[in-house]
């Protein structure tokens, strides 16, 4: 069955007061086209992030970040008391020994001293962390993958809805076809004796006309459309990633459909063939959505 390269997927995973966030969503586009966003920590992993995806998602333009939401008291910058302790001291004996009164607002000066605000965040990221990170990621991944085999449901109900409507629209030809043929035997055989007003070789006018309507014969164009309708219903049931190979399908349904459109010859015909493009448009429109 065929799958859409339209899709969403998110996971959230806690780990030790963090809140991590996975997110990825992918449009349609000619190859995988892979753009991602990652929390400092977890770069080193971007490689196998890649490989993940990529191992799941054949073609589409690809967006995947990874974020990291801290507890409040995690993310506080913290104070370091030992520094701020040893430069109150110092403030202290400078003080006693110049005879120098202490600051009045000697919290918010000890603040401003440097390095007592300076928060170290040095982490390395541990095996346990990023099997539940990785996790994770697999998860976000399958969920747009379910995403994508929903829409691919979606469009192939739709396809065969227009398949079905060219079918229906290639039978309803049919019954002009030997009107046109009367028609065009009618309308040379007045111009004949009425316009003309001569004798002619009823003989000879047969042969012309058996040749003139073979040239507008389109029953080739039908049987060879019937075979394109029915291999792209084929193609679609064919496993995954057929995006493109219904595409060149659709095209040459496209050049019969225009060539029966060339020898109608017949108003009614050609209404007809102009409806039979409109349903074939819609098709190509969402074939472009087809992974």
């Amino acid at each position: 069955m065929i799958q859409s390269m339209t899709g969403y997927g998110k996971a959230t995973v806690n780990f030790e007061g963090k809140k991590i966030h996975i997110e990825i969503k992918s449009l349609n586009s000619k190859a995988l086209d892979l753009s991602i966003r990652i929390a400092p920590l977890y770069r080193e992993k971007e490689m196998e992030i890649r490989n993940l995806i990529s191992q799941s998602l054949e073609r589409g333009k690809v967006d995947f970040s990874l974020w990291v939401e801290k507890e409040v008291s995690e993310a506080a910058t913290p104070i370091n008391a030992a520094l701020m302790n040893n430069y109150y001291e110092q403030f202290k004996a400078i003080a006693e020994s110049t005879e120098i009164p202490m600051p009045t607002d000697l919290f918010a000066t000890l603040l401003r001293m440097p390095d007592v605000l300076t928060k170290v965040d040095v982490q390395e990221l541990s095996d346990e962390e990023w099997n539940v990170v990785r996790t994770a990621v697999s998860e976000a991944i399958g969920q747009l993958v379910e995403f994508r085999k929903q829409e691919g449901i979606a469009l192939a109900k739709k396809f065969n809805e227009k398949i079905d409507n060219i079918e229906a629209l290639m039978k309803a030809i049919e019954p002009y076809e030997n009107e046109r043929v009367t028609k065009i035997r009618e309308r040379i055989t007045d111009a004949l004796e009425k316009t003309l007003n001569v004798d002619y070789d009823k003989n000879r006018l047969e042969q012309e006309l058996i040749y003139y309507i073979e040239k507008l014969d389109i029953n080739e164009e039908k049987q060879r459309l019937s075979n394109h309708l029915n291999y792209f219903r084929e193609t679609m049931n064919d496993g995954h990633g057929q995006g493109k190979k219904l595409g060149f399908i659709a095209q040459e349904m496209g050049r019969e459909i225009n060539t029966t459109g060339s020898k109608s010859n017949h108003a009614e015909m050609q209404n007809i063939v102009v409806r039979m493009k409109d349903e074939l448009e819609q098709i190509k429109e969402q074939v472009l959505n087809v992974m």
